[in-house]
């Protein structure tokens, strides 16, 4: 279990690692954390792919102290980065530890506690390349046949990703935070409040909702897919 400290001073250099598995809310998260403009500019900076396809950067760095630099790069005026992490992605970091590399981090361990949800959406994911609501549809794409297998394997993949987490935060003394996706779509404006506190940001932090881009993917496929597999 990580240690929970007491936060550092707001005047240092500091931020946060999300550390989340796919499709739990994250990128909701740091939408809503970016938008304050004191919480840092959280994106999944070790993910090249994505970067260049999502922030239109051909130019973005291969290399993980690049990527390091650009977190760092992200940073708001009061000295706070963020980013976020899934555990997959750590492996191509050749040994580059975020969390032993970064000024003053602290955790915010993010999880969804509908898992089957999580899986229903990362199988669907993974069938039609939409990681988005606004990831262009392939008419021949979606929506995809019932796959249940699929499905199995996305739950065990997430419960692989959740145990690596345990294993990689496991005796760190770290300030942490723990969120999920529940809580979030329940109260946007709190989760962002603790987390302003997690990292010392004092004072009135506002969300601005028409920076956040990303929407929920759910809809009657979804429910039609979760009704069958536990229907068996």
């Amino acid at each position: 279990m990580l240690r929970r400290l007491g936060t550092r001073g707001p005047g240092r250099t500091r931020g946060y690692v999300v550390c989340a598995t796919p499709r739990c809310g994250s990128n909701y998260l740091c939408q809503l954390l970016a938008s304050t403009g004191v919480l840092g500019d959280p994106r999944e900076y070790f993910n090249p792919t994505g970067r260049r396809h999502y922030d239109d950067d051909p130019g973005y760095p291969d290399d993980p102290r690049g990527q390091l630099g650009r977190v760092l790069a992200g940073a708001t005026a009061n000295g706070v980065w963020g980013v976020k992490v899934h555990p997959f992605q750590l492996g191509e970091l050749g040994g580059l530890d975020p969390l032993a590399e970064l000024p003053a981090p602290h955790v915010v361990r993010m999880r969804r506690e509908d898992r089957l949800g999580q899986a229903l959406s990362w199988a669907r994911a993974q069938r039609t390349g939409r990681f988005r609501a606004s990831d262009p549809v392939d008419p021949g794409a979606d929506p995809v046949p019932y796959d249940r297998d699929a499905i199995s394997a996305a739950l065990a993949f997430l419960a692989e990703q959740e145990a690596e987490w345990d294993r990689r935060l496991a005796g760190r003394e770290l300030p942490a935070l723990g969120v999920s996706y529940e809580e979030l779509g329940a109260d946007p404006a709190a989760t962002v409040a603790r987390v302003a506190r997690l990292v010392g940001v004092r004072g009135r932090v506002a969300v601005d909702p028409g920076q956040v881009t990303v929407a929920v993917q759910r809809d009657a496929v979804t429910e039609k897919w979760r009704r069958r597999y536990l229907a068996g």
